[in-house]
């Protein structure tokens, strides 16, 4: 199983990354680092700087046929500046249309929105997308993680950190299916 985590050059809440990324290492799959920028990203600890991580490949190097799934890392600077990205959403996107599974955590569903995946979708987020994800045509629910085949793939979403447990075994569960 080869996963995409598709991040900004900075701005990915650190333990929204390295979590899901060991819980796919664990699993036997092959986590793979695409970003806008070549070179490392920088994570961070809420507001805080945390590490660096190097990037495998770009998304103008890459094509959504190289991996079986996609994980977007929250933050809030991550997908803010991933929704700004032709090139990312249209990776995102890409998913959607070949019907491979998506997770995303926090404030990761904005890229989702910019990709105009969610309509007819029910997804849970960070509370303050709550209104963005309604007005985009989904249905927001507050549940720790929440599981949405109701479309084209299987989309797989959380509120925060705290519901990293869930959301890792959620997604490894719709992955492998």
């Amino acid at each position: 199983m080869n996963v995409a985590f598709l991040v900004a050059p900075e701005g990915i809440e650190q333990v929204e990354l390295t979590d899901p990324w060991e819980a796919v290492k664990r699993s036997g799959g092959t986590p793979r680092l695409v970003s806008t920028s070549s070179g490392s990203v920088q994570a961070y600890h809420h507001l805080d700087k945390a590490d660096t991580f190097p990037v495998d490949t770009t998304v103008a190097d890459t094509s959504v046929a190289e991996y079986d799934a996609l994980v977007l890392p929250g933050g809030v600077a991550n997908p803010d500046a991933l929704r700004m990205d032709e090139k990312a959403v249209a990776f995102v996107k890409g998913f959607f249309d070949a019907g491979k599974p998506v997770a995303a955590i926090c404030h990761a569903p904005w890229t989702l929105i910019e990709a105009d995946v969610v309509r007819g979708r029910t997804l849970t987020s960070w509370p303050s997308l709550r209104t963005d994800l309604r007005n985009a045509g989904a249905t927001w629910v507050d549940e720790q993680v929440k599981v949405c085949t109701g479309g084209p793939n299987s989309l797989i979403t959380s509120r925060k950190p705290d519901d990293l447990k869930a959301f890792c075994e959620a997604f490894l569960t719709e992955f492998g299916r």
